[in-house]
């Protein structure tokens, strides 16, 4: 299942990680995860999201504000009984749990970028395979997945393709439109719309539109530390100018949002 991320020849376990044929030997971290994000292949020193940013999201999502997002995804996963999937862009592994603990019989693997991310997912559920690894060069074999997820996360459709055996899936889940619009409203003097069904112009050919739906729900946050945290982990938190965040994360009442996401899942054909 696993590739070299350097030669794509097939990785084998080793005592305490896996190595390929011609000798690259990537070992497994202390925490349980497989570093196969080799130098070359990073556009920084640490990429992806940095610990603050990691907590954040991880204190927000524990605390249930998410919840039902993760069931349905979870659900709809089980309903296509998958034997191999992948999460790819995992984050800190909070919806990743959620689809393991609807496929306990099927082999799952999970890869982000950020390193400071896997390191607190991986701790969740150690029987996946948890990767850091590049979501442009998924160091997995050609049509080895049945199912993969793509939650909030960049997508490199082409790659997905790649890694989807015929009449697997990828199920993106994104938000929509009217996505917490009452806190872009507080945020912003212009909130400006977008097209949340631009992905489908990115699918390439071979793959089917099969399902899509919305899931939508009033999210209440009374407490000033989850809004803080609701901005760390969303592109709210640099975007919007210090003043504003602090007025919303300070006011005396409750903050109530729409929470509205949208679920597309694509079959590959060929």
């Amino acid at each position: 299942m696993l590739a070299c991320p350097l030669c794509q020849a097939p990785l084998a376990q080793l005592d305490n990680g896996v190595a390929c044929a011609a000798g690259h030997r990537f070992d497994r971290a202390r925490q349980g995860y497989l570093n196969l994000l080799p130098v070359q292949h990073k556009n920084s020193r640490d990429p992806g999201d940095n610990q603050a940013m990691v907590q954040a999201r991880r204190d927000f999502l524990d605390a249930g504000h998410y919840a039902p997002v993760a069931a349905r995804l979870a659900q709809l996963a089980a309903e296509r009984t998958p034997g191999a999937w992948l999460d790819i862009g995992c984050g800190e592994g909070y919806y990743t749990t959620r689809i393991a603990e609807a496929l306990p019989a099927a082999d799952g693997y999970a890869l982000d970028i950020s390193r400071e991310a896997v390191k607190r997912a991986c701790r969740r559920a150690p029987q996946l395979t948890w990767m850091v690894a590049s979501m442009a060069r998924v160091p997995m074999a050609d049509a080895s997945c049945d199912f993969i997820a793509s939650v909030f996360s960049p997508l490199d459709w082409r790659e997905a393709k790649r890694l989807l055996a015929p009449g697997g899936g990828l199920m993106r889940v994104g938000p929509t439109n009217g996505h917490l619009m009452e806190l872009r409203r507080l945020l912003y003097d212009e909130v400006r719309p977008y097209a949340d069904d631009k992905h489908l112009a990115l699918v390439p050919a071979g793959m089917q539109h099969a399902h899509g739906e919305v899931l939508e729900f009033t999210l209440t946050l009374p407490e000033a530390q989850a809004r803080a945290d609701l901005l760390a982990m969303t592109p709210h938190g640099w975007r919007a100018s210090a003043e504003k965040r602090s007025r919303v994360i300070e006011q005396p009442a409750p903050l109530e949002v729409t929470v509205s996401m949208r679920y597309d899942y694509f079959v590959r054909q060929d």
